[in-house]
């Protein structure tokens, strides 16, 4: 069953609907994961909360696929156009753990944040910067959950882990600071392959940019010529006009009388 315009716009009107709300959810679930990390004599009561606020955007979202997937009538093909969206949903699933619900988390936002812009380089610019901005965040958090209450960890507050996250993404390593863990270390792999990508994109965007403007200039100056060349053919046309005009006029015998009369007559007097 093939999709009709009408099925297209129906998904993306629900799209655009949703955009907003479910971006504000995700800014939701970023602060639900941070509170207990960053804050961690926080009660029980909040830790609660935190973790249900968790599940609670993790639904909203698994609604918004379903949706989509309503309004799709080719399911198949939609679940391979959007495997980040659905790996997202079932990840929760497979193993209720927080850092699945953490990856799960961002590559949701992240498919609202590409599908919120409207050009392309406006889209491939927001997804980027949010990207970095996310793993920024959320593998800081993430490392020093684990980090913390290691007994050889060196990662014991939210600045360090920010600090290493950033070194980390970049592919500095400066070394004063490493996790020790298991957990930590894979997070560490993830973060370098993460930065590595990152970067890639943001060279060749910063790149694309620089070529655009280059062929946006060559465009106009190559305008500019092209009037210039049709301008002076018309001004060479028109000089060639009034020239036979010209010698059409010098080529004309002019007559001899006011009257008209033939040569030796003269008008007579009176």
């Amino acid at each position: 069953m093939s999709e009709t315009p009408s099925d297209l716009r129906k998904r993306e009107r629900w799209e655009r609907r949703t955009q907003g709300p479910l971006l504000a959810l995700s800014l939701l679930f970023a602060a639900a994961y941070a509170v207990p990390i960053v804050v961690p004599d926080s009660g029980p009561w909040v830790r609660e909360v935190c973790r249900a606020v968790e599940w609670g955007v993790w639904a909203a979202f698994a609604v918004d696929l379903g949706v989509r997937l309503y309004l799709s009538p080719r399911k198949l093909r939609f679940v391979r156009e959007n495997p980040l969206a659905v790996l997202a949903v079932a990840l929760p699933l497979l193993q209720p753990l927080r850092l699945l619900r953490l990856v799960s988390g961002l590559l949701l936002a992240g498919q609202r944040a590409r599908l919120a812009a409207a050009t392309a380089q406006i889209r491939l610019t927001t997804y980027v910067a949010g990207s970095c901005a996310g793993l920024l965040l959320f593998g800081s958090l993430a490392v020093l959950e684990v980090e913390r209450n290691s007994p050889e960890g060196t990662i014991r507050t939210f600045g360090d882990a920010v600090w290493w996250s950033f070194t980390t993404m970049t592919t500095v390593g400066y070394g004063d600071l490493a996790p020790t863990t298991g957990l930590g270390r894979v997070l560490a792999v993830g973060l370098m392959l993460s930065g590595i990508a990152l970067l890639g994109v943001v060279t060749a965007n910063i790149a694309a940019w620089f070529i655009a403007q280059f062929d946006r200039e060559n465009a106009e100056e190559q305008r500019q010529t092209a009037a210039i060349e049709e301008l002076t053919a018309e001004v060479r046309a028109l000089r060639a006009e009034l020239a036979a005009a010209g010698e059409g006029r010098a080529a004309v015998p002019e007559p001899a009388g006011r009257n008209g009369g033939g040569p030796g007559v003269s008008s007579p007097r009176s």
